[in-house]
């Protein structure tokens, strides 16, 4: 009887136990649990130990918290030019509310797929071609905005959407890289004719400032050989002053003076001066080169006597 009873008691010990480990949960950081009992919402739990009643409340949701990244898959979207193009998008979401989440939409990914995806119609459907292409940035902003608003009653905050890839038709395609290389050739062209255009505008440069150069070289020339000349009249009327200046201070005879200027006028009409200016006194130096034609002709007799003697 006491086995019995003691087997009993260890029985019911065991299924206590298991009752309160089948109960008790251990909710992991980044987490959250909704809890129902007797199927209505009763409360959220965070991270840390909870105990729930058996038989009344439940688990209704494990909802995690941390950001997610979801990848849809392309979406076929026509632009406002007709042209169809294939877009994929990532959208970075982040539960806030997981109440809201559990009892406010019935497939929170579902919805926001379907979501991006009438967005992005919409957005492209205004948008041309070329301004789709070159556009990320407007057409990312303006989905996470139209989500971020939509979600709000879904208990979901949409952090970003990114366009992940845009891909036009093939012959888009073609066209756009027949374009792309048109314009490197017209950079190209660009690039040679600028620097065709320096080349010639160096040369030119060059060209005038080696002219300025030798125009500054013959000036100089001219300068120093001016300066010669000045220097050599300087000389030769300083050289006269000086011969003037000790014939003075000599005393010169009238005779003297005389046979100075015979010579004067013999240098002048030597056959280099283009004009010869006769004195007014030439009767008298005629005379005195007749005098000293007398002079000469008895200092020759004289000495022909000397010699017969």
């Amino acid at each position: 009887m006491e086995i019995f009873s003691t087997a009993v008691l260890i029985f019911v010990a065991a299924i206590l136990i298991a009752a309160v480990a089948a109960n008790v949960r251990i909710v992991p950081q980044g987490n959250v649990y909704v809890i129902e009992r007797l199927g209505t919402y009763l409360c959220t739990w965070g991270a840390g130990l909870h105990v729930k009643l058996p038989f009344v409340d439940r688990i209704a949701n494990n909802v995690s918290v941390k950001e997610q990244v979801v990848d849809f898959v392309p979406q076929s979207v026509i632009t406002k030019d007709n042209v169809t193009m294939q877009i994929d998008t990532v959208v970075f979401f982040q539960v806030t509310d997981a109440k809201m989440l559990t009892y406010g939409v019935e497939s929170p990914l579902a919805a926001i797929e379907n979501l991006t995806a009438t967005t992005l119609r919409n957005i492209i459907g205004s948008m041309e071609l070329d301004h789709t292409l070159t556009s990320r940035d407007y057409i990312n902003s303006t989905i996470t905005e139209t989500l971020d608003k939509a979600t709000d009653k879904w208990g979901i905050k949409v952090n970003r959407v990114e366009v992940k890839n845009i891909v036009p038709p093939k012959e888009i395609m073609a066209a756009m890289e027949r374009q792309m290389k048109a314009e490197r050739e017209k950079r190209e062209s660009i690039l040679l004719a600028e620097g065709e255009k320096q080349s010639k505008i160096l040369i030119a440069e060059g060209e005038k400032e080696s002219a300025i150069l030798r125009a500054d070289a013959v000036k100089e020339q001219k300068i120093r050989e001016a300066a010669g000349e000045a220097e050599a009249v300087r000389v030769v009327q300083q050289a006269v002053a000086d011969g003037i200046r000790m014939l003075n201070e000599a005393a010169p005879t009238k005779e003297i003076i005389a046979l100075k200027s015979l010579e004067a006028f013999g240098r002048a009409a030597d056959g280099r001066a283009t004009k010869i200016i006769i004195p007014s006194e030439i009767q008298g130096i005629a005379a005195l080169a007749y005098s000293l034609k007398e002079l000469m002709r008895d200092d020759a007799s004289v000495k022909r006597e000397a010699a017969e003697k």
